[in-house]
């Protein structure tokens, strides 16, 4: 059975904690729907309404796009081991430049400062409903390790074109058209 919270109280935020992997959701009333997969080595849980990822490089920019276009972000995690559970986080999401001043600041107090390769932006998310409800159909799998292919993929793009110049090639627009915002010489809000 469902149930619905206001905020992540501390069982929520255990149940977080267990987790590889979330999901992303978020959309504007004109654009397809992104859905994508994140590890949870980046999440924070910065108060009980409030979240933050940090977000590495892809091959798109949907969610920097609905952000600025629209801001609704669903987050959503479930376990694959234990107890079957499903936790969604709702609430209004927004991007945080890198290089940004509030960025640094965040990677100071929430990474120890120290900044993934590969890294584009941070996600952060003000949380107006949290829902828990069974996980009874997620099915049960073995968590082997996390793949290293994006790591390299990164240390060869770098070393290579650059990433930035990737991100400006594939990051600048949604697969509909929206502006990312990911530029400091493109509108933020």
């Amino acid at each position: 059975m469902a149930k619905q919270y206001p905020d992540i109280d501390e069982t929520q935020r255990g149940f977080i904690a267990e987790q590889k992997i979330f999901f992303t959701g978020s959309a504007t009333a004109e654009s397809r729907v992104n859905i994508s997969p994140r590890p949870t080595d980046l999440f924070r849980v910065l108060t009980p309404n409030r979240v933050l990822y940090l977000d590495l490089t892809g091959s798109g920019s949907e969610t920097s796009a609905h952000m600025l276009a629209d801001g609704r972000m669903t987050i959503m995690f479930c376990s694959f081991a234990g107890a079957p559970k499903i936790l969604r986080l709702y609430g209004q999401g927004r991007i945080i430049r890198r290089g940004s001043a509030e960025y640094e600041d965040l990677l100071a107090t929430h990474y120890n400062g120290e900044e993934p390769l590969g890294a584009r932006q941070m996600v952060s998310q003000q949380i107006d409903l949290v829902q828990t409800s069974c996980g009874f159909g997620v099915p049960l799998f073995d968590y082997v390790a996390e793949r290293p292919t994006l790591r390299r993929w990164a240390e060869a793009k770098e070393k290579a074109e650059g990433l930035d110049a990737y991100r400006r090639e594939k990051n600048s627009f949604s697969i509909d058209g929206l502006p990312s915002g990911m530029f400091a010489d493109e509108p933020a809000e």
